[in-house]
């Protein structure tokens, strides 16, 4: 066989390869490109990109002009609605606790006010409202404490309104626990947010399609696990209400 002949073979191998390449290229499903362009630079920079975001026409038919652009924060219209429930839960948290002072006033300064179990926060994924594991739970128990069906009630009414995605996080200090229903720190923390959930839905009225749950263990700690202190301030529950530029993230039956 002539030499000319293999290195022929080898042109014609990769001019095929290189039009494969071309077509795959031409038929790319834009969303799910820029997903995944954000999802990287998310993990590794920190901050969201916009891959679509060009001065001129998009190069995919029907695309332009229908991509949800990144930015700082939510739309006036859903950091409205952030606002609004960051309100009735501020607000749920000043009448329980004037109403526990009215029933006994001479309790006040020496119990546990609900406001220093409840803190919310706003972060660039949503806004969380993030308990305690002791408002709603005993120590290493995923059953829920006395009145902790109430709250998670109560607060739960405040985000029924709302067409964001919600996810509830369970968490834990370092602390190793094994026992026949809880392995490991990992079984703990999804039980925990598994029966929170089970309250918005039922409880509340939230549609299952908008909850989901997630256990992160000891892994996710607010602080170093340095003392009983930093411990009490890991262990805890988060209901986070997405943004809505997140929605593309989430698991849908939609096509």
């Amino acid at each position: 066989m002539e030499r000319w002949l293999l290195t022929y073979s080898d042109l014609i191998t990769l001019l095929m390869a290189f039009f494969i390449l071309m077509y795959a290229m031409s038929q790319v499903d834009v969303q799910k490109y820029s997903a995944v362009a954000n999802s990287l630079s998310l993990v590794l920079t920190g901050q969201a990109m916009s891959v679509l975001e060009t001065q001129g026409p998009s190069l995919a038919e029907g695309i332009s002009g229908q991509q949800v652009k990144e930015g700082p924060g939510p739309s006036a219209q859903e950091q409205g609605q952030l606002d609004e429930v960051r309100k009735q839960i501020a607000e749920f948290i000043k009448a329980e606790e004037a109403q526990a002072q009215a029933q006994n006033p001479g309790a006040a300064g020496t119990t546990t006010r609900l406001s220093d179990s409840i803190v919310i926060m706003e972060q660039e994924r949503g806004l969380v409202i993030s308990f305690k594991d002791t408002l709603l739970f005993a120590s290493g128990s995923d059953e829920l404490a006395p009145g902790a069906n109430g709250i998670i009630t109560k607060v739960g009414s405040a985000l029924k309104g709302i067409p964001n995605y919600i996810r509830v996080e369970g968490h834990t200090d370092n602390l190793p626990i094994h026992t026949g229903k809880f392995p490991s720190n990992w079984e703990l923390s999804a039980l925990r947010a598994t029966n929170v959930v089970r309250v918005l839905q039922t409880g509340a009225g939230i549609p299952p399609n908008r909850l989901s749950v997630s256990g992160y263990g000891e892994y996710r700690p607010l602080v170093e696990n340095s003392d009983n202190l930093s411990r009490s301030m890991n262990r805890r529950v988060d209901i986070v209400i997405l943004k809505k530029k997140y929605d593309y993230f989430e698991p849908s039956s939609t096509p």
